[in-house]
């Protein structure tokens, strides 16, 4: 299966998770994994949640930011990826100046 990302237009998700402002995606999902292209502005952030039923791998395309991962906070930049367990908590924050892009998958864990 083939998605083509550049031909979606991005959808706004704002306060996602409890974050602040907006995060934008262009997302599959089918009812299994959810498979996502998004960005946050500066300032921007994807609320600390819980992974209860799922995981997530997010690889940072360009930009940084910080990644909290269960009460931990560390820097993450173009290049790194983080992986949040079944189970486990975190968080992303655009603490840069420019936009923060990402490809994340989430698959269900049941």
């Amino acid at each position: 299966m083939t998605f083509d990302y550049q031909n979606l237009p991005f959808e706004a998700f704002p306060n996602f998770k409890g974050g602040e402002k907006t995060m934008y995606a262009k997302m599959f999902f089918d009812g299994k994994v959810r498979i996502l292209r998004a960005y946050l502005e500066p300032g921007a952030s994807i609320g600390y949640h819980q992974h209860g039923e799922n995981a997530e791998i997010i690889y940072i395309l360009s930009g940084h930011g910080t990644v909290n991962e269960d009460g931990v906070e560390r820097p993450i930049e173009a290049g790194q990826s983080t992986y949040c367990e079944k189970g486990h908590f975190h968080a992303l924050i655009n603490t840069g100046d420019e936009d923060l892009h990402f490809f994340g998958v989430v698959p269900e864990l049941r």
